[in-house]
């Protein structure tokens, strides 16, 4: 994206913002009862009526809201709304139940923003990393539509199912090791090479270390991309925050200097399509240098940021009012033809 490009994104966005920052104000949180029950007959009885009645309402509101210039479905833009806003508590109650002995996230400061409420529900209190999650949070919330967390979302919205259960199906994408593990294991594959090659290394050790990678079958985690033919932008944003604010940590060092190296090495193997690094690369490193060091929990950060992105498009296409979608099917004698054609 261009320099002209980012601002005009962003003067339209700033824009319908202040249109309609009003409205947002007015939003009601719509409350579903979550009580828990162990009885599958009271859920039968009780739980599913009560949803069929919301899911009734929400389709007698399909394109009756007006935002601005553009009609939108009022329990689609008031849900992701409220989806979003509930987001960073719920993810920080998760944190501090698995890792801080469920310790109270405390409460939200409505003079802060987003971000800082949530890591400060979180625990952490250093200016920087809330400067780091800003950027994380942004640059991971969405990255075209066809990757498994953001189509999956469209598709399960394009059948009108409200946000919750639309952005809960991208999440179960999401929870997919090919899809929401991919940071994880570069930070494991830094581990098992810091710990085979020790300290500082020369580049033609890390040339044979990558070598050894590629002979094995594997891959090199974090470089590569199935749309991208060049560096991903996003590793450049991390990259560029690490130069300001951590130019010294030695596994910041060693990414660095992998990024001289492994293209050249991926070339000369001749089987990558793209051989520079993505946005996974870089961002464990960055987490595990402000002390947010489980690694397990990296994808609950990847489904938050991802629902900044998936309740925009969805808001977008109830909006313009895409169809639903539905893939295409080939019998035996297309595959045959296309078969034949290549």
């Amino acid at each position: 994206m261009t320099e002209m490009s980012r601002f005009l994104a962003g003067q339209i966005f700033s824009r319908f913002m202040r249109k309609n920052i009003q409205h947002l104000k007015q939003c009601k949180i719509r409350t579903f009862t979550t009580a828990p029950s162990t009885n599958l007959k009271d859920v039968l009885e009780k739980k599913i009526p009560e949803k069929q009645k919301e899911v009734i309402e929400f389709r007698k509101q399909h394109g009756n809201t007006k935002i601005g210039e553009v009609t939108v479905d009022q329990y689609v833009y008031e849900d992701s709304m409220n989806l979003i806003a509930k987001l960073p508590t719920i993810a920080a109650i998760i944190y501090r139940n698995l890792y801080r002995d469920g310790t109270s996230v405390g409460a939200i400061d409505p003079d802060k923003d987003w971000t800082w409420n949530f890591t400060s529900m979180l625990g952490f209190e250093d200016p920087a990393f809330t400067e780091l999650m800003r950027l994380y949070l942004t640059i991971h919330s969405d990255h075209e539509g066809g990757n498994v967390s953001a189509h999956t979302t469209h598709l399960v919205g394009s059948a009108l199912s409200d946000p919750y259960l639309a952005f809960a199906g991208g999440m179960n994408g999401l929870a997919g090791p090919l899809h929401g593990l991919a940071n994880q294991e570069v930070l494991v594959w830094l581990t098992k090479l810091q710990q085979q090659l020790g300290g500082e290394v020369s580049d033609d050790q890390l040339r044979e270390f990558i070598w050894n990678t590629l002979k094995s079958g594997q891959v090199v985690p974090g470089y590569g991309h199935a749309v991208l033919r060049k560096t991903d932008p996003r590793y450049t944003c991390q990259r560029e925050f690490a130069l300001k604010h951590l130019p010294d940590d030695p596994l910041f060092k060693l990414v660095s200097q992998l990024y001289k190296v492994v293209p050249d090495t991926l070339m000369q193997h001749g089987k990558a399509k793209n051989p520079w690094p993505n946005v996974d690369a870089h961002s464990g490193v960055l987490l595990q240098y402000y002390n947010l060091k489980e690694m397990n929990y990296y994808t609950v950060l990847f489904g938050v940021s991802r629902a900044l992105g998936c309740m925009a498009s969805l808001i977008w296409s109830r909006a313009l009012g895409l169809p639903l979608e539905r893939p295409k099917s080939f019998d035996i004698k297309h595959l045959k033809k296309l078969a034949g054609a290549a």
